[in-house]
């Protein structure tokens, strides 16, 4: 008989971000963060310890969903913002870059923890309010009738994507498709509960970004289809193609055991069974004039050759992942039985065509109305390439986020420096009265709002990863950077030309001060002003829906880490 292990009591570990251990693995986490961040960011190689796959990125879901992390606190932080990436897939970085530098600048105060997060909730709702005022200098509305604010948008994603490895001709060349790609899954006759359609990314690997291209509709990779033949499909009388769109395998296969059992007759062969049942669908789908047949799976050769002798195309093999957008852009309803077939389950299409890109064929579906299509995306390399996608599928669901609430945020630093400066005036101004409301003194207030304030700029300073120097104007509180290997006393005018959004330029004496080891400066004493004239063609934007989510992700959960007071591990 095996000895049995007493059981082990429980880990308590009190007060944990007083540990050096969560500290260093925080400041850790901070800093391969914040050196990924912006166009400038420095590419991370991930890969597990006994090889395999290499993943080369600087995007925060790549990032993160690779990174293992043993601490609880860690694992928090982490759980938070991978949770933001999922439902709005921009901002990352910053949200997770703005917690710790919250978690670092509030747990050096000395002000009570409780005291900290209720200062902090106000701070935050001060911003939210701020933000989505019409008064709120750092915001921009996005004007659907013109394209110039969405090409910013999507410009804004490629450009601080540095793995993706483009050049300007290419971002330019791509922003211009996706944008293309979006209006395509607009649909055109707008109805009450109005539901956006969906772009798939084919894959074109080892191939330039400029034969990267968009079309209407869906592409299935069909490698068996030859070219050289003349596609003759089936029409009906209305010129249109109806499709059949089944969900189940018509290869033919035997019954699976792990259903049950089943009694056949002697001299019945059950495969020829399943074969004539086959045909028997395939000669109800010709007398019905369906002309292109999709099945998710296998079909069997037989019906197969079948179909084509019928001019019914049958395109096999399309994956579970084109089945809702095939069915959407089609109307037809996915047939899970070959026992039961309802006229009512078959769609239709505009016209079907054969298309070739590189090496690949692919069958192509044309719809009456276009709410799908199919982004063929082009990069020299593999590594490349996955980086693109994401990339591509970050502006795609900045551009979804922009139609239900049409607003952006200056990017490059601007935002995070002018909301500083807009707190840090809010907060000299606020009546004795909010301080009682709050249960705190004015000494305490400044302290957390300085705080606040310094790990907002600490996300702009983030930008900097060359040893320039990040200025912050006194004017309109916009982000400034300068080059390296200039000397602190220099003049600034000399050396910047704009900010780092675009739209101020150095026309005016805006009274320049360091972020950078300069904190305690002195605070702008008037609220930061509207910029009036735009400077830059193209801005740097930020989504604003995903920003806002993501300044409020991560106080509360700098707020939650902070209000820890004991980690319990089961140590069995």
């Amino acid at each position: 008989m095996s000895r049995l292990e007493a059981k082990k009591p429980p880990l308590f570990i009190s007060e944990p971000l007083t540990k050096g251990t969560v500290s260093q693995s925080l400041t850790l986490l901070s800093g391969i963060l914040k050196s990924c961040y912006g166009p400038a960011g420095r590419l991370k190689q991930l890969h597990n310890g006994v090889g395999g796959y290499v993943c080369t990125t600087s995007q925060s879901s790549a990032i993160l969903s690779r990174l293992s992390v043993s601490h609880p606190i860690l694992s928090v932080l982490m759980a938070s913002v991978q949770n933001h990436i999922c439902r709005f897939s921009d901002c990352g970085l910053f949200t997770a870059i703005l917690c710790c530098s919250l978690i670092e600048n509030f747990k050096s105060l000395n002000v009570a923890s409780c005291t900290v997060i209720k200062i902090s909730k106000h701070l935050l709702s001060l911003c939210m309010d701020y933000l989505k005022s019409e008064a709120c200098g750092c915001r921009v509305s996005v004007d659907f009738s013109s394209l110039e604010t969405l090409l910013c948008l999507v410009r804004s994603v490629l450009t601080s994507k540095p793995a993706c490895m483009l050049n300007k001709p290419e971002v330019d060349h791509l922003t211009m498709l996706i944008l293309k790609a979006f209006m395509f899954t607009v649909p055109c006759h707008v109805e009450t509960n109005a539901v956006l359609g969906k772009c798939i990314i084919v894959p074109v690997k080892g191939r330039r970004v400029a034969d990267s291209t968009v079309l209407p509709g869906l592409l299935i990779e069909t490698p068996e289809i030859q070219l050289a033949k003349p596609l003759a499909v089936k029409r009906t009388c209305s010129n249109m193609i109806k499709i059949a769109l089944f969900c189940v395998s018509m290869s033919g296969d035997l019954f699976n055991p792990e259903e049950g059992t089943i009694t056949v007759h002697h001299g019945i062969s059950l495969e020829m069974s399943e074969v004539n049942q086959l045909l028997n669908v395939g000669k109800q789908l010709v007398n019905e004039e369906v002309g292109l047949v999709v099945c998710q799976k296998v079909i069997h050769p037989s019906l197969k050759q079948y179909l084509k002798e019928n001019h019914v195309i049958a395109v096999d093999r399309a994956g579970l992942s084109l089945m809702e957008p095939l069915s959407r852009m089609t109307g037809s309803k996915p047939i899970a039985s070959i026992h039961s077939l309802s006229p009512n389950c078959y769609g239709s299409l505009k016209d079907v065509r054969l298309e070739s890109f590189a090496s690949k064929h692919f069958v192509h579906l044309i719809p009456n109305d276009t709410v799908v299509c199919s982004l063929i995306l082009c990069n020299r390399s593999e590594t490349a390439w996955d980086e693109l996608k994401r990339a591509c599928e970050t502006a795609e669901h900045v551009l979804q986020l922009t139609v239900k609430e049409p607003l952006a945020l200056l990017g490059g630093g601007c935002t995070e420096t002018h909301l500083a400066s807009y707190i840090r005036h809010k907060s000299c101004s606020l009546s004795t009265s909010s301080f009682k409301d709050l249960d705190c003194s004015r000494t305490q207030y400044q302290l957390v709002a300085d705080g606040f304030c310094r790990s907002l700029e600490s996300v702009a300073c983030s930008l900097n990863h060359d040893d320039g120097e990040i200025l912050t104007d006194m004017v309109y509180g916009h982000c400034w950077l300068v080059p390296s290997g200039f000397p602190s006393v220099s003049n600034w005018s000399d050396l910047v030309s704009k900010c780092g959004c675009g739209i101020n330029g150095n026309t005016e004496n805006l009274n320049w001060r360091l972020l950078q080891g300069q904190f305690g400066s002195p605070i702008i004493q008037g609220c930061p002003k509207d910029p009036s004239v735009k400077v830059a063609d193209f801005l740097t934007l930020d989504c604003f829906a995903a920003k806002c989510s993501g300044l409020q992700v991560a106080l509360e959960t700098a707020n939650l880490i902070l209000d820890l007071s004991y980690v319990i591990e089961d140590q069995n």
